[in-house]
């Protein structure tokens, strides 16, 4: 998609499409290409949307992903282009296909659109619009899924990938459309603690989060006891993690899963396992939020740093040779493969990461999480970016 500029339309349904918004010039230098209709539905399945959901969609072009939203899965919504007459064709479709009074759209720049009521939004955006809008999404209600035609978020690694077979598609991916799904994460980042009440006697503990986007590593303390999380996962507001006081012994597991409301979270703690197992309600309080390293406090939630300098033209480029050359090797320490090939492997790999160090910086138990490891003499010193 190269001719355009900034802003792509994603785009009633296909065989209803007035022929003369199938492509065509858009304000100043931007040109509306159409998200094809299979798309279209298949990012709405993605996610999961339903009556309850209100859709915004940006740049939306001819109305056809609102409008399929409202007609097909029943919920509500607007988009938001900058085409006066884009505009005027998407209302006349929401009109003729009954939708008009769940179906709006305004003319506005996507960058000045409240998007504090959407439950889903919807994009199909060139990478350097995806990274300025990145921070404002992630500072939406967590939870909040984003499904994106064709390019990814950068560093923010989708919970969710889909690669469909378009044979009419002739731009961005020719023949192919991918479509990624984010779920906007809640900031768990810092210091939490505790009262947990154990065979009778309550203790404090405290919980030490460093959280990138979804993901996140930590350790729990008693006193001078320390322990590493495990099996961690943060989807939305949901969290859960544990940790075993006796290495190798169930007996000694402690099961958190919760719910994250602004300074607490609560949920069950579940102690040991079996016919054993006891469980109990769980909360901690919020005390001191992690501080952002690099100052940039929209673009990583006020996480731990991640690899920078992953800039637009990197990304272009790692994208347009993708199929082109060979991985370059991610990890120091020798290892002979790289993160996509063991991505591949473990099929959690994704398309337009593979030269990125983002995949791979995090550490080494992440990847094992996702199925896959470098070779046991990597190290986790993360390399600088690869592919520029």
């Amino acid at each position: 998609m190269k001719s355009c500029k900034w802003l792509v339309g994603s785009a009633l349904l296909a065989l209803a499409m007035p022929l003369q918004v199938q492509a065509q010039e858009g304000v100043g230098d931007v040109v509306y290409v159409p998200t094809p209709q299979i798309v279209v539905e298949a990012m709405l399945r993605m996610a999961k949307v339903g009556p309850r959901d209100f859709v915004i969609d940006l740049g939306s072009g001819d109305g056809r992903m609102v409008i399929t939203a409202a007609k097909q899965f029943g919920a509500r919504g607007f988009g938001v282009d900058l085409d006066t007459v884009l505009i005027k064709i998407s209302s006349e479709n929401a009109q003729r296909e009954g939708v008009s009074d769940r179906a709006t759209f305004i003319e506005q720049n996507l960058f000045e659109t409240d998007l504090t009521r959407a439950t889903v939004i919807t994009s199909y955006l060139l990478p350097e619009m995806n990274q300025k809008l990145r921070p404002k999404i992630l500072a939406l209600r967590p939870g909040t899924r984003v499904v994106a035609h064709d390019y990814h978020m950068g560093e923010w690694y989708p919970d969710g990938h889909q690669a469909l077979s378009v044979p009419e598609k002739t731009v961005g991916h020719p023949g192919k459309s991918h479509i990624y799904m984010y779920i906007v994460p809640a900031r768990i980042g810092g210091h939490w603690q505790s009262q947990i009440n154990t065979g009778g006697q309550t203790a404090t503990w405290d919980f030490e989060f460093k959280q990138r986007f979804q993901m996140f590593k930590g350790v729990a303390s008693c006193g001078s006891q320390r322990y590493t999380l495990r099996t961690k996962k943060l989807e939305g507001d949901a969290v859960s993690f544990l940790f075993l006081t006796e290495a190798g012994d169930d007996s000694t597991r402690y099961e958190f899963t919760g719910t994250v409301k602004g300074d607490v979270m609560e949920g069950t703690l579940r102690l040991g396992e079996g016919a054993r197992q006891t469980q109990a309600p769980w909360r901690a309080k919020f005390l001191q939020r992690a501080a952002a390293a690099d100052g940039k406090r929209g673009l990583l939630m006020g996480l731990e740093p991640t690899t920078t300098g992953i800039t637009t033209a990197v990304m272009e480029k790692t994208s347009a040779r993708r199929h082109q050359s060979r991985p370059k090797p991610l990890f120091n320490g020798g290892s002979s493969e790289s993160c996509a090939t063991i991505g591949q492997k473990n099929s959690w790999w994704r398309p337009g990461y593979e030269s990125m160090a983002q995949l791979c910086d995090w550490n080494i138990e992440e990847l094992r999480n996702r199925g896959g490891a470098p070779k046991p003499h990597s190290r986790l010193a993360p390399r600088r970016v690869l592919g520029a």
